[in-house]
């Protein structure tokens, strides 16, 4: 069975997620299919992006989300849509309708609101400075 999924990347303590089509029985970071869009929790508001016709076409061959990627596909619209191209109507439609509502949200802020864990921000480019700053004997 094919299943829709996040895939972890990203530095320690600092998690971001690829959306991708991998079989059930490959491991979380292992070996997947395709990669159809990306998730990053850490900024806000959170970024979620999908190759809409991507996933649409995953769907309709019968790949089943995860839950986390099944309340990603509902916040995007993408389920919906799924809904009516089942009944009839034209990927191509979809699609477009999706692009729009892309543009529609804006542009995504990539600042993430939480600091790097590897302490106070600036901390490697001060000490930097300061051992410029040493007086050579």
């Amino acid at each position: 069975m094919v299943r829709i999924r996040l895939r972890r990347v990203g530095l320690k303590n600092q998690p971001s997620y690829r959306i991708v089509v991998a079989d059930r029985e490959s491991p979380r970071d292992g070996r997947y299919i395709e990669i159809i869009g990306l998730y990053n929790p850490r900024t806000e508001p959170s970024t979620m992006e999908i190759q809409e016709d991507r996933a649409l076409y995953w769907l309709s061959v019968g790949a089943q989300p995860s839950e986390s990627v099944e309340r990603i596909l509902n916040k995007l619209g993408t389920r919906e849509r799924f809904g009516r191209m089942r009944k009839g109507e034209s990927i191509e439609t979809l699609v477009a309708e999706a692009e729009a509502a892309k543009v529609a949200r804006g542009p995504q802020n990539l600042k993430t609101r939480h600091e790097p864990p590897t302490g106070q921000p600036g901390a490697k480019a001060a000490r930097a400075a300061a051992k410029n700053e040493q007086p050579q004997t």
